[in-house]
């Protein structure tokens, strides 16, 4: 399976390296323009609206014409929009690159739909796992080379790298990675109607309601995160991209030996649950962090919690998807991150603004509670159709023992 995944994994390794770059630095960027928290949300909350909108289209074309020309469209438009954001003058300039990267996004759901299309349905939740794992070892490339060219040449140079990186993924997308649909299946995508309905039955919308409220929580702590180490524990943008590095390490690490494993002994139901209990546990956390050590103690929490709960909620949404489907409804879950990317980012840099650094993980934490909420309700209702389920064929062979 391994070497399958291969030039994947080896195209979105090199992909959120640069990604990691932009991130612990960006709200430093804006700032710099004189710009206030409650900005830094508007901007996250941008360019997750343009991904909104963009996600589930660019997920359809990719069932209609394969995963690979979407990934090549998604990657010259983060190119370009990162190579903007090096030179920009102004904020206005700085919205015009995140838009466009945006609105040429969609490569996380069609990244997701590629790897459903290489293995068996009882492979995918580890093959996810080694998705992430290549997105977590990323990380702390990313965030050294953020921190030490950011030290060294100001902002223009990280922003330049993190461009350059993503002209590598393009070069190795179209040289190196093979297209992973077949034709007939491209012959029978779901016309729009049909995708709706699915979003509205019972196999898909639940799990969907519970990718929501998972990603409502995860965006509202990635856009105040940085801000909150500056916060809390007065760290510059250079200190919290090292942070990230470190957080990206552990990410991987889990990603490659953890995951599995447990999903394996428990089931990615049970997988998902404990992952959002410990996400929990790591936003209440917050307003107990003082030093690095506490701090170190919540991120490792995060860590663990983000790990076991982000591959087996994609796994749980492929197996419900249709096979016509899958490139759509995968991008459609990952719009609900873009979704969650609106919405929460000025609601938790806005409560940061206005409270103090203590209140930093309180809209994360609601919405990892009602994830886990949703969770406890649909394993308790799988559980029951299971016994159901069970039930007519204990009839049967007590009658069949009777006779």
């Amino acid at each position: 399976m391994v070497r399958k995944l291969l030039p994947i994994l080896g195209i979105t390794f090199i992909d959120i390296m640069g990604f990691s770059i932009l991130i612990p630095i960006l709200p430093y960027f804006v700032k710099h323009f004189g710009a206030s928290d409650f900005t830094v949300g508007i901007l996250f909350s941008t360019f997750a609206f343009c991904g909104l909108i963009a996600g589930p289209i660019w997920g359809n074309v990719s069932d209609r014409i394969g995963r690979k020309g979407v990934l090549i469209i998604s990657q010259i438009g983060a190119t370009i929009g990162w190579a903007i954001l090096a030179f920009a003058p102004t904020m206005v300039i700085v919205f015009i690159a995140r838009i466009i990267e945006g609105l040429s996004g969609g490569n996380i759901g069609v990244t997701q739909a590629y790897v459903t299309d290489l293995v068996e349905p009882k492979e995918r939740t580890r093959a996810y796992s080694y998705v992430a794992a290549a997105f977590g070892a990323g990380f702390p490339f990313g965030g050294l080379i953020g921190g030490f060219l950011l030290d060294r040449f100001g902002f223009s140079a990280p922003f330049l790298v993190a461009a350059g990186l993503q002209l590598v993924t393009l070069i190795v997308t179209i040289a190196m990675l093979p297209e992973s649909t077949k034709r007939e299946t491209r012959e029978k995508v779901a016309s729009f109607s049909e995708i709706v309905a699915n979003l509205k039955n019972k196999r898909t919308a639940p799990v969907l309601w519970q990718k929501l409220a998972i990603s409502l929580g995860l965006y509202a702590w990635f856009a105040v995160f940085a801000l909150y180490l500056q916060a809390a524990l007065g760290m510059t943008a250079s200190q919290a991209a090292y942070m990230f590095a470190g957080f990206g390490v552990l990410n991987a690490l889990l990603q490659a030996l953890l995951v599995g494993r447990v999903s394996d002994a428990l089931g990615d139901r049970w997988t998902s649950n404990l992952g959002l209990a410990t996400l929990v546990c790591s936003f209440m956390m917050i307003p107990f962090v003082h030093t690095f050590w506490t701090v170190a103690a919540a991120f490792t929490l995060f860590g663990i919690g983000m790990s076991l709960t982000n591959p087996t909620i994609t796994s749980l949404i492929s197996q419900a998807a249709p096979p016509n489907q899958r490139g759509t409804i995968l991008s459609v879950a990952s719009s609900l991150d873009s979704l969650s990317g609106v919405v929460t980012p000025m609601a938790s840099t806005a409560v940061l603004g206005r409270f103090g650094s203590p209140f930093a993980g309180l809209v994360s934490l609601c919405f990892e509670l009602i994830a886990l909420v949703l969770g406890l309700f649909s394993t308790k209702r799988e559980q029951m159709q299971e016994k159901s389920d069970a039930a007519p064929a204990s009839l049967s062979e007590e009658k069949l023992v009777q006779a």
